[in-house]
């Protein structure tokens, strides 16, 4: 079984909604796959995501409400096949912390839609509303591409 870990910084916002959506695309599709979500701080470990976070994705079908906050642990860098950073800053705080022999499992996550023409999605925790919902948009056409990645 492969097995993917999305990571931001709380794990409140980006990091959760991937999870969430990613689940859901992957049943929805018979993948079998591990999946989680962790920040590289511990500012909000065991929080419920932002709730605007869980209301953006409510609407599009997606439940964020079981997921709680957890930090990125040493133990994650050898347990997930891939461990995808949701931008550059919490890319390179992976990669410092992680052992070599890691380096290879993590990645962007837009990494896997490049059509999108980013390489970050944004974290919409300071904004409004509209930035839960494109981050949503990207997470939905990344995690399509990520399953199809997966399948070949």
């Amino acid at each position: 079984m492969t097995s993917v870990l999305f990571v931001c910084l709380g794990n409140i916002c980006r990091s959760p909604t991937a999870e969430a959506v990613f689940r859901a695309r992957a049943a929805a599709a018979g993948l079998d796959v591990e999946i989680d979500s962790a920040g590289t701080g511990a500012w909000h470990v065991g929080a419920e995501p932002d709730e605007r976070a869980q209301a953006a994705g409510l609407a599009r079908g997606y439940d964020l409400s079981p997921i709680r906050a957890r930090q990125v642990s040493d133990r994650d860098y050898e347990r997930f096949d891939l461990v995808l950073a949701m931008d550059h800053d919490n890319l390179a705080t992976m990669k410092s912390r992680a052992p070599r022999s890691s380096h290879k499992r993590i990645r962007l996550f837009l990494e896997f839609a490049p059509e999108l023409g980013l390489n970050a999605v944004p974290d919409p925790y300071y904004g409004g509303d509209q930035g839960f919902e494109e981050v949503l948009d990207l997470i939905e056409v990344a995690s399509d591409r990520l399953i199809a990645h997966l399948r070949s």
